[in-house]
């Protein structure tokens, strides 16, 4: 079964893919969204193999969700849009596959087609990457907070620290604890504001207030917070250069 996530904050567009996805006996359409928040919260939480998601849609909009998914566990997505076929190019959409507003079924059924069989190959889908390309650094991240998730601010991260397939991401006022990777986290929210210090710790370069040495090429690192830190010497003359020192 492929297990199907629609997302579209116009309730016909939904009933319209779920009418004729539903025709198909391979197809189990596992959960709804209306908006970008509850579209990352139920890919999170309900895992489809291949979501039907809107660009335009308020607040969070699709390629901004997609840019916000880990590369490694990506559902397959089809991207759904009403721009015209210029500006479809211009988002190299192609690379994914997408459907156009207004689409029949006979596209429909195509689209479907490359699903099964890149869902049979273990092809990985390529949204992940062209939404990053197009939204560029993410000024907001999607945290868990009870059993929600919520946008922060990028630039409100103080540092983060992996663990194991776990990233806890430091802010001021608390943490959230992320099933992501260290290096896929940096490349999202973009290597120009945070840099590493560690090989599983990395820190927003704005937050940084004093370095001291210590020994063997080592650094303890303060933040403005008050937290400290240690720079590793593999780190610290990459550290330096993006310090300007």
């Amino acid at each position: 079964m492929i297990r199907t996530l629609i997302v579209d904050d116009e309730p016909p567009a939904r009933d319209k893919l779920r009418r004729w996805l539903g025709e198909h006996e391979d197809v189990e359409i596992v959960g709804e969204a209306a908006d970008g928040l509850q579209a990352a919260a139920a890919i999170d939480s309900l895992q489809p193999d291949v979501v039907y998601l809107d660009i335009q849609m308020p607040g969070l909009n699709g390629l901004e969700v997609a840019a916000q998914l880990e590369l490694q566990h990506a559902p397959l997505i089809v991207f759904v849009t009403a721009f015209d076929e210029h500006a479809v190019k211009a988002f190299d959409l192609s690379a994914v596959d997408y459907l156009l507003k207004p689409y029949d079924r006979d596209r429909l059924l195509r689209t479907l087609a490359r699903v099964r069989e890149r869902l049979g190959s273990a092809a990985h889908s390529t949204a992940v990457h062209v939404a990053r390309e197009r939204v560029g650094a993410s000024d907001r991240l999607l945290v868990p907070r009870g059993e929600r998730l919520e946008p922060i601010e990028s630039n409100s991260i103080h540092w983060l620290e992996a663990d194991d397939n776990y990233v806890h991401v430091w802010t001021g006022e608390r943490s959230y604890l992320l099933r992501r990777s260290l290096q896929d986290l940096l490349v999202q929210l973009g290597e120009q504001r945070f840099v590493r210090i560690h090989k599983s710790a990395a820190v927003n370069l704005a937050e940084i207030q004093s370095l001291t040495p210590l020994f063997k090429g080592d650094y303890e690192l303060q933040l403005r917070s008050g937290q400290t830190l240690r720079l590793s010497r593999r780190y610290r003359d990459a550290l330096f250069s993006r310090m300007g020192r």
